[in-house]
């Protein structure tokens, strides 16, 4: 009865736990177990990201189809506010450095990383594609997020008959990937339990201090764009008094921190933005749905400060290209893995193929993931309701009454 109430994340700590023990008691004779475990787990994380990467993006594109005037008001909002969460977190984790000088021990520590040879010309000319058959053979994410979308546009624009055709298509493909992705997940635990296990056996527990700093990091950055950038684009923007709007958000945000989704919060975030700030349901109805699915401020923020977290656990000091390749992975990434089982997790491996560093570094920070999912949970529905009030603005909504 209790292994029936248990979820995946309740397994991972399990795992997480189970290895430090083994790792601690049993030492380097659990390496001939816990190896293979790793490398079964890393393996099937690399194998699912490719094609993961390609039909949820397209799938996502083409469902948005035409924008028109609201819609490109509403997109242009959600890069805004993307791009200026994760430049916070950008800028906290270089100026902490939360990595620097631990000793995490993970495996196969790369002499260097492709991103930080590319100059900035270099990246912007290598994210269009030569081939992209051979971009996505060789694991070159960027390129394949550039034609995806390319793709995804252009079914729009083809006759109703094959755009029915390849909108199906896609879509099937995408709810294939996402129960492969599941699988891959649920394999998590085993993996956790064979990387945590290796690390603690070679290391011993000198390993995890750097995390406590690393998390506090994460929420120094989310409370930064919560409380400074947000109202910062409300009042500017918006030219609404921030502190009206965010007085009728306390519930749903509430709701959100406690069950991690911002689709299970949809009606809260629409009854609050309607009943409390004014906007009318023409727009809370176009803009909260597809916030709720594409615009992760939160989460981007996330794995920008995790990314290079990684990054400095392996002693990397990533050049501004290399920071702007995780920048535009995190943004470009964010349209479609929002859907994904456990996004956070299938974003992070996204990010550290893209810029080159290892996978095993995903199962170091899931030890405190499943907090700071709650936190940056709440943040992503803030930035929705925040967007259908800047939209609702620009459109020429008075939002009379807001806060009353």
């Amino acid at each position: 009865m209790i292994l029936k109430k248990l979820t995946l994340t309740h397994y991972i700590f399990i795992g997480f736990l189970l290895g430090i023990l083994a790792g601690k008691w049993i030492g380097e004779p659990i390496l001939p177990v816990a190896e293979p475990l790793a490398e079964i787990f890393l393996r099937l994380l690399r194998m699912a990201i490719m094609p993961l990467i390609i039909t949820s993006i397209i799938s996502a594109v083409v469902s948005v189809g035409h924008l028109g005037r609201v819609g490109i008001k509403t997109f242009a909002y959600y890069i805004v506010s993307s791009l200026m969460a994760i430049l916070t977190g950008q800028i906290l984790v270089n100026l902490l450095q939360p990595g620097k000088g631990a000793n995490i021990g993970l495996e196969k520590a790369p002499q260097q990383i492709a991103a930080a040879q590319q100059s900035l010309s270099d990246l912007l000319i290598h994210i269009i594609p030569e081939n992209p058959i051979a971009s996505m053979a060789n694991g070159d994410v960027l390129p394949v997020i550039f034609f995806s979308i390319l793709f995804g546009y252009f079914i729009t624009k083809v006759g109703e008959k094959p755009r029915a055709q390849l909108s199906d298509l896609s879509q099937a493909a995408f709810d294939v990937m996402l129960k492969l992705t599941l699988f891959v997940v649920w394999s998590a635990p085993l993996g956790v339990f064979g990387i945590i296990a290796r690390i603690v056996a070679k290391t011993g527990f000198e390993s995890f201090k750097s995390l406590g700093f690393y998390f506090i990091v994460v929420l120094m950055g989310l409370a930064i764009h919560m409380f400074i950038n947000l109202p910062l684009l409300l009042a500017v923007i918006g030219r609404v008094n921030p502190i009206k709007h965010y007085k009728g958000m306390p519930r749903a945000l509430l709701f959100g921190f406690s069950t991690c989704s911002t689709i299970v919060t949809l009606p809260l975030t629409m009854e609050a933005v309607t009943g409390n700030s004014k906007v009318s349901k023409k727009i809370a109805g176009f803009t909260l749905p597809i916030g709720a699915t594409v615009n992760m401020d939160g989460t981007a923020l996330y794995e920008c400060v995790a990314t290079i977290f990684i990054a400095q656990v392996y002693g990397f000091d990533l050049t501004f290209s290399a920071q702007l390749i995780i920048v535009l992975t995190a943004l470009l990434a964010s349209i479609g893995a929002a859907s994904v089982p456990m996004s956070g997790l299938v974003m992070m491996s996204i990010i550290l193929k893209a810029v080159g560093l290892p996978l095993e570094g995903v199962a170091v920070i899931l030890a405190v993931d499943r907090i700071l999912d709650m936190f940056r949970t709440t943040l992503n529905i803030l930035s929705d309701s925040c967007g259908a009030v800047i939209v609702a603005r620009l459109e020429g909504e008075s939002l009379a009454g807001m806060g009353e």
